[in-house]
């Protein structure tokens, strides 16, 4: 491939509620634009960007791709992203490298949940964008019903640049806003000039006058002739455009036939005649050795630096990192300096990807997107530069996975493939995290979905022959007392030589510091017990406050003061004493009313406002305790709750479900409270088995 300089770059990423259209429009770029000899179908498995296995089988995209289309002079990078929120990182990833947006709209669909995700995420990154309606090839597509729900949701800005000519239910051509022009297909699929129809004629005043209204906004000039009735001319019309598309204040909506490659040309000239190339973006990082800020700003002449936006690891074709070159020109074998693992990596050679394809580049200019092969130390969101000029970019922040399950191997012995296996995926994925709950003997696996967890089980099996099962996660209860008891306990064995004698009067009691296990005190006067043997019974408590007697959960908030007892000066030993300890902890304990302590999260919910009531009737059947309400931006509400962990469980998907995929959640650990009886009844029984057996 040959070499592009800055100027004659776009960085593209497509957006778009799942099944808009994202991927078979890179396949109609790609076969246009000569990158490909004919169209993929999702359908049969063999489109460019959906390269993998598991993309293949479940017909959507769950990474992001990089496509390369080669257009006039330019190429432009299309980051072909999921639009299922599950993967939601996969987009963040690509946005924080894209310097501009095309949000996908079905025209059959129209606007979904997943179109103003992508509308907000664009607002986030301050990307320039433009709407493309696909789907026009469809009877009830209805390029005229989304454009009335983008302006009703975003205004003036919403500017339709061609909309189509329809004969018998039929895409037969399109009218140019800009130019005030009509297209027709024709049989070969070509494009021919004609006149616009009689019934095109209002659409086009309407969709006219709102271009018009939105250059006339971009100068004082421009506004004074705007209403002494003035027409301008077409240049200066695309010339406002150009201003207005960069800096957001106007999104054009084009639409088109992704089928058919229907309206995929004007679209491609789009691209390049509106969308800013890096050059016209900022980029700013800090100097690591200054700490002075440093405005990399795409540009070839300043020293070279790069920022790794994606790892792919894959056992076939090995692990690449995604880089976006921020400045200076990167060539083959250069040095590079790696600030966050402190080490310096000779490159190698430099790629392009198409899909999974690589292919080798000599050199990569400013503001391209490129791929390193085989960096050993280098992870997502690190920052490569000179070690003369080590340069840190702002990392790219994403979504926290709250969606969690309990992960197990199938075959015993696979524990440690397990774990690298799961290493190599985290790489490539930065909202799966796999956690080890050592406290409640469980392996956890947390996800943005149950899709998401369920997409990882199967890549560790198709990929590195690993079979895990996801169950229910255990909830980590805690144990307590209300009440104070006093006990005695004396441990006596005789065995022939040396016998055991350990004898212990103690008190328990709340202690009022449920951070802490348990408290330490002893009073024993007149040597009763010798000092001696105060470590062992410390020891006694500190081991059995790990599985209380209730139900086998940690036990905390407790004070145990030994007062007295007895030793005898042949048989007391360390051991005796601390057996004495634990069993007059498991009587005194269960004297002194206890309880099962369940932990309370601290949740945010935000909504919609007109789902508020549904989702407040919800959270009320989960014992949740609404705390307030606040009003968001875009008609939303924030809503604060505090939730028992145990009803947490599947919450992703209830809310989901209850708002369209609209709404959103977090929470974080708030504190424990005392469970309801029928519940702490439900656990002790459930429980009972575990109270003498190791395997909780």
């Amino acid at each position: 491939m040959n070499v592009y300089t800055t100027d004659r770059i776009r960085n593209v990423v497509l957006l778009g509620h799942g099944g808009s259209g994202k991927t078979s429009l890179v396949e109609a770029m790609a076969y246009l634009s000569g990158a490909a000899t004919r169209m993929g179908k999702i359908t049969d498995g063999n489109t460019i960007s959906d390269f993998d296995k598991e993309e293949a089988k479940r017909q959507f995209s769950i990474q992001t791709s990089v496509v390369p289309i080669l257009w006039e002079d330019t190429k432009i990078n299309v980051l072909d992203t999921p639009g299922f929120f599950d993967f939601v990182g996969e987009v963040e990833e690509a946005v924080s490298v894209a310097d501009a947006a095309i949000i996908v709209v079905s025209g059959k669909n129209g606007i979904e949940v997943g179109t103003k995700k992508a509308w907000d995420i664009c607002e986030k990154y301050k990307l320039p964008r433009m709407v493309f309606v696909t789907d026009m090839d469809i009877d009830n597509a209805s390029f005229r019903q989304v454009v009335e729900d983008l302006q009703q949701l975003y205004g003036k800005k919403i500017a339709p640049f061609h909309f189509p000519i329809r004969e018998n239910e039929k895409f037969v051509g399109y009218v140019n806003v800009v130019a005030q022009s009509a297209n027709r297909w024709n049989d070969k699929g070509e494009v021919n000039e004609c006149e616009i129809p009689d019934y095109s004629v209002d659409n086009l005043n309407i969709y006219r006058e709102v271009l018009m209204e939105t250059v006339a906004e971009t100068s004082e000039e421009f506004m004074e002739r705007y209403f002494n009735g003035e027409e301008f001319s077409e240049n200066e019309v695309r010339q406002a455009l150009r201003v207005n598309v960069s800096d957001g204040s106007m999104v054009p909506v084009s639409m088109g036939s992704n089928v058919l490659a229907q309206g995929i040309y004007t679209l491609l000239d789009d691209i390049i005649k509106y969308f800013p190339s890096p050059d016209k973006r900022t980029c700013t990082g800090i100097n690591a050795k200054s700490n002075e800020v440093y405005s990399a700003d795409y540009d070839f002449a300043k020293p070279k630096s790069a920022y790794i936006f994606k790892t792919i690891v894959d056992p076939f074709i090995g692990k690449y990192s995604l880089i976006k070159v921020n400045s200076g020109v990167l060539k083959t074998d250069d040095l590079l300096f790696n600030h966050h693992r402190d080490i310096e990596e000779k490159i190698g050679k430099l790629y392009i990807l198409k899909g999974n394809k690589a292919e080798e580049v000599p050199e990569l200019h400013a503001g391209d997107i490129g791929a390193l092969a085989k960096l050993t130390s280098a992870a997502t969101t690190d920052s490569l530069s000179t070690k003369a000029n080590p340069i840190l970019f702002i990392r790219t922040g994403f979504s926290v996975p709250y969606t969690y399950m309990r992960y197990k191997a199938k075959k015993k012995g696979d524990e440690d493939k397990i774990s690298q296996s799961l290493q190599k995926l985290m790489q490539e994925d930065m909202t799966l995290k796999a956690v080890n709950d050592s406290e409640n003997g469980q392996t956890l696996l947390y996800g943005m979905g149950d899709m998401h967890l369920d997409v990882a089980v199967n890549k560790l099996l198709n990929r590195y022959k690993i079979e895990i099962e996801l169950s229910k996660p255990k909830v980590a209860f805690r144990e307590t007392l209300r009440k104070k008891s006093d006990v005695e306990y004396k441990y006596k064995k005789q065995s022939g030589g040396h016998g055991q004698y350990g004898h212990v009067k103690m008190t328990f009691e709340p202690s009022g510091d449920m951070e802490t296990p348990y408290v330490f005190e002893e009073t024993v006067v007149g040597g009763a017990v010798p000092k001696n043997f105060f470590p062992a019974v410390e020891k006694g408590l500190q081991e059995a406050v790990k599985k209380g007697p209730m139900a086998a959960y940690p036990v905390v908030g407790v004070k145990a003061v030994l007062y007295d007892g007895s030793y005898h000066p042949v048989d007391s030993s360390e051991m005796a004493f601390k057996v004495a300890a634990q069993q007059a902890f498991k009587k005194g304990f269960l004297d002194a009313s206890p309880v099962l302590l369940e932990p309370i999260a601290s949740m945010k919910v935000v909504v919609e406002d007109t789902y508020t009531g549904d989702i407040m009737g919800d959270l009320n059947k989960r014992r949740a305790r609404v705390m307030g309400m606040n009003p968001t931006e875009n008609k939303k509400t924030e809503i604060l709750a505090e939730i028992p962990y145990i009803e947490l469980f599947g919450y992703n998907n209830i809310l989901r479900s209850m708002t369209g995929g609209g709404g959103e959640f977090s929470y974080e650990f708030a504190r424990y409270e005392q469970a309801p009886p029928e519940l702490q009844k439900s656990e002790v029984e459930r429980r009972a088995s575990k109270l003498t057996n190791e395997e909780i």
